[in-house]
């Protein structure tokens, strides 16, 4: 049984929530600049941590995850003053004489839950939305990559008042006490199990969520793509991280008649990017459990590259398979690692309709150079996001909202869709006292009836 609670600290934060401290625009810019500097000043303390967790560079801490936070932070605090401005609405007829307009306001205590794979962006970065819209945050980072998690403690939790922005660390047990609690908002980025778990822990208080979740991300490449081009993005996007990327490249769906020499150049590109912890380039499986369950896939006649395995290191190899089917075990799940199983065809449609008939997956990547086929494949694909002629660069752009849909989550942020995703929209009508019709008073007579359903019929 779970004896921990949080309902102190949740309670702390329904205090300063409600005491408006957060609704003032000065106040929300002011904790984002210490954010950001908090953030510049750590920088080393969060590459050291992460390295010594799985491997990651501080080149890829930057280019991956600060980029990105420090991207958010000055969006933020450039447009907060204007998404956060009432906005005019058009008035029917029917109410005129008025005028509408409705306020964004915040929605209150919000509990954002971080991934491990880029644990400071996937954790700072809702939490950059939910302040910018004025909300309170509890933020519980995964607790896989255990001394990056304790650096985000540090650092937030000895610079932020706790009734406004505070961090709880812990593994299931302190999930489990967390979502016992009663938030406003809830933001979960994880697997999609889990997600169902957030999901059923929000609807007890009807709570808003927002699901950050995965799914089988599929690639199209066909005979009319750029091949060179699109083989270097490619290794690049699915070996980044060691494929631990909630919007990796899953799998290939390439055109038969180009698989053979396009397979060859892929190999030649791997080669040629020499993946190693020594080379700022690649990252270990974030631990035993993970690596054991990536393993297995490997235990098959389809390795057609790579393959080496290191259980010491947690070191898996960039590995091709071939002659996969959906039938493979491996196309069942969410690979998360730096595998991608190759699947060939010979027409389109056929190719498409494999695609459709699975879960609507997080992200979808096209490679052709013929716009009926971009057309085609994304009007017929239902998915969350994701690139013409590239791979995971969608995410880098703040203009472009982020989530899935189905299986893959719920609900969006970056940008303003993240202000948006903590926020409420508050409608109101404001009518003026110097006229009064009196159609909609008694007596209901069959003379007002007829006049009510002109009126509507104008609006």
């Amino acid at each position: 049984m779970n004896d921990l609670q949080f309902s102190d600290e949740i309670q702390t934060q329904r205090d300063f929530f409600h005491s408006d401290a957060t609704k003032n625009i000065h106040f929300r810019i002011a904790q984002l600049k210490k954010l950001s500097a908090v953030l510049k000043e750590n920088e080393s303390k969060m590459a050291e941590a992460i390295f010594l967790d799985f491997g990651k560079s501080e080149f890829d801490l930057y280019t991956t995850e600060l980029s990105i936070i420090y991207g958010d932070l000055d969006e933020s605090v450039k447009k907060i003053k204007s998404w956060s401005k009432r906005k005019r609405a058009r008035t029917n007829v029917l109410n005129m004489p008025a005028k509408s307009f409705i306020i964004p306001e915040p929605l209150g205590v919000s509990l954002i839950i971080g991934a491990w794979n880029y644990p400071f962006q996937l954790c700072l970065s809702p939490a950059i939305a939910a302040i910018s819209a004025g909300c309170t945050v509890v933020l519980k980072p995964s607790e896989l990559p255990s001394r990056t998690s304790a650096v985000m403690a540090e650092m937030i939790n000895s610079h932020f008042d706790p009734g406004f922005f505070r961090v709880i660390e812990g593994g299931v047990p302190e999930m489990t006490a967390l979502l016992n609690e009663k938030y406003d908002k809830i933001f979960f980025t994880g697997s999609i199990p889990v997600g169902k778990i957030v999901y059923q822990a929000a609807a007890k208080h009807l709570t808003p969520v927002t699901l950050e979740l995965g799914g089988k991300s599929p690639v199209f490449v066909t005979a009319r793509c750029n091949m060179d081009v699109t083989v270097r993005r490619l290794v690049w996007a699915k070996f980044l991280n060691a494929g631990q990327t909630c919007i990796a490249p899953d799998y290939l769906m390439i055109e038969k008649s180009i698989e053979s020499i396009f397979l060859q150049k892929f190999i030649a590109e791997i080669v040629r990017s020499k993946f190693a912890l020594e080379n700022s380039n690649y990252v270990q499986i974030v631990n035993e459990r993970n690596f054991d369950r990536i393993a297995q896939y490997l235990a098959s006649k389809e390795i057609f590259y790579g393959g080496e395995m290191d259980r010491e290191k947690r070191h898996i190899a960039p590995t091709l398979l071939t002659n996969v089917t959906f039938d493979h075990p491996i196309m069942k799940d969410e690979i998360f690692g730096p595998i991608l199983p190759v699947i060939s065809f010979t027409n389109l449609e056929d190719a498409i309709l494999q695609v459709k008939e699975r879960p609507k997956p997080l992200a979808l990547y096209v490679f052709s150079d013929n716009r009926e086929e971009q057309n085609r494949i994304l009007s017929s694909i239902s998915f969350g996001g994701g690139s013409i002629n590239d791979a995971i660069m969608h995410i880098a752009n703040q203009y472009l909202p982020f989530g899935g849909v189905g299986d893959s989550g719920m609900g969006n942020y970056h940008g303003i869709a993240g202000f948006r995703a903590f926020s409420h929209e508050k409608s109101i009508l404001h009518k003026g006292n110097f006229f009064e019709p009196s159609l909609k008073y008694s007596p209901h007579t069959a003379s007002r009836l007829n006049w009510i359903k002109r009126l509507m019929s104008w609006i």
